[in-house]
């Protein structure tokens, strides 16, 4: 009968534990939806903004054109071709439990810091998520240079990829750093995500998605533009915008790719869970039955003896 106590132990254990990651699942699914309703709003305003500013520089090419005078764009623009040092901005979650999530973003941000060393290339990381820091920091601790945990802890907010756009400015403003590239995982859907890695700073406005498929023109809906005081102060003005509204996009997905992956894997915890309790059950059942079959022999035995 201890066999039998034992069983009834461990099912109502891994029952415990079924409730608990179906209940993490759920919590998931409900954060996954707002996260994915947040990257449809941020799209919007995004690409309203990414249009603006690609129409500014077709025009202020074709100025060049026509004048024959070199535009000296502004200094977030500015490719520089013998750039040396590189920051790497590697985003993944504070909390575990989600599967390959972390493991994949660090993976990736190694393949590129090897990358990068291998090109002569100054290399610094700025760890969003204490999981990826954890990792990195076993091979690469002396390259992290800044940590940050707590983002997004109760939903992403914009001042928080603000904040983290501002210091990466004041970095590249100051000489620190010549590119900031960003590692991150590309939301798809629930079950399929994209590991990432791409330039965020010098901002590259016509290699955005958006303005690969949009290709900008002198007249939109009939109306022609003009600029006060000058297109290149302008652009000179939307380019933070636009780096601060891309690392707050980039956050999003990666939010949501937590999400999602902690979702698949809680779902898949709790399958396993649920199987388990079946086989305990059949075995706890057929031990249970053994036990009583030789009872009622014994008893039929001692019965037939008298």
């Amino acid at each position: 009968m201890a066999g039998l106590k034992e069983l009834r132990t461990r099912i109502s254990t891994v029952k415990s534990t079924s409730k608990i990651t179906s209940a993490m699942k759920m919590v998931a699914a409900a954060r996954l939806r707002r996260s994915q309703g947040l990257i449809g709003k941020s799209e919007f305003y995004n690409n309203n903004l990414l249009s603006c500013a690609n129409r500014v520089i077709y025009e202020l090419k074709q100025e060049e054109e026509k004048k024959g005078i070199a535009v000296v764009w502004p200094k977030m623009m500015r490719q520089n071709a013998e750039a040396k040092k590189y920051l790497l901005l590697v985003f993944t979650s504070d909390r575990g439990l989600c599967g390959s999530f972390n493991a994949g973003v660090a993976k990736e941000a190694i393949q590129r810091i090897e990358k990068l060393k291998a090109e002569g290339k100054e290399v610094m990381l700025y760890c969003i998520g204490k999981k990826g820091r954890d990792i990195l920091n076993r091979h690469y601790g002396n390259l992290i240079i800044k940590t940050k945990e707590g983002v997004a802890a109760k939903g992403v907010k914009y001042y928080e990829a603000s904040d983290i756009g501002y210091d990466i400015l004041d970095m590249y403003n100051s000489g620190t750093i010549d590119v900031c590239e960003v590692v991150y995982s590309h939301f798809k859907s629930a079950i399929s995500r994209q590991i990432r890695v791409k330039q965020v700073l010098p901002v590259q406005v016509e290699e955005f998605d958006y303005n690969k498929t949009h290709l900008p023109t002198n007249v939109v809906r009939g109306a022609y533009y003009d600029y006060e005081p000058c297109k290149l102060e302008l652009l000179d003005a939307m380019l933070p915008l636009i780096f601060r509204g891309d690392i707050f996009k980039t956050v999003i997905h990666s939010q949501a790719s937590e999400h999602g992956a902690r979702m698949t894997s809680m779902d898949n915890a709790t399958r396993n869970a649920d199987d388990m309790i079946n086989k305990l059950t059949i075995k706890y059942n057929r031990i249970r039955q053994g036990a009583i079959t030789t009872e009622l022999t014994e008893i039929i035995s001692g019965a037939e003896a008298l």
